[in-house]
């Protein structure tokens, strides 16, 4: 039986900065942050699920786009009750910004989504559910 959506790992090249990043920004809650053998780990809590970041002791590269016709994660998203918000908040902090807000494509999903970048490239979407989801 299934219980739930636990968690998406993800590599990160500085974990402070991620941490800051999704917590201080994106206001999701530090829940667990330990050294391993050979980085540090840290799980983040969404609401829904976790996101689990591992930071190597190695150096690691910026996370490269997938292209729509490759298999792969082409973004994440988690859900505000008002993006514009969220985005003036990414904005005052230089985050890069890759779409304002707008109406969304899926209007049965969401009403408005906004796409910016962490930092370390990694895609993400902010989102308006829909009224039926709400």
């Amino acid at each position: 039986m299934l219980h739930g959506f636990e968690h998406v790992g993800m590599t990160s090249s500085d974990l402070d900065r991620t941490i800051w990043f999704y917590c201080e920004l994106l206001e999701l809650r530090l829940h667990l942050r330990k050294p391993q053998p050979s980085g540090e780990v840290a799980f983040l809590d969404a609401g829904g699920g976790m996101l689990e970041i591992f930071a190597p002791v190695a150096s690691i590269e910026r996370s490269r786009d997938i292209p729509p016709h490759e298999a792969g994660m082409r973004h994440m998203t988690f859900a505000f009750s008002d993006i514009d918000r969220v985005v003036q908040r990414l904005e005052d902090e230089g985050i890069e910004i890759l779409e304002r807000p707008r109406l969304a494509h899926n209007q049965d999903m969401f009403k408005r989504v906004a796409f910016c970048r962490d930092p370390d490239g990694i895609i993400v979407e902010l989102a308006e559910r829909a009224a039926s989801r709400q």
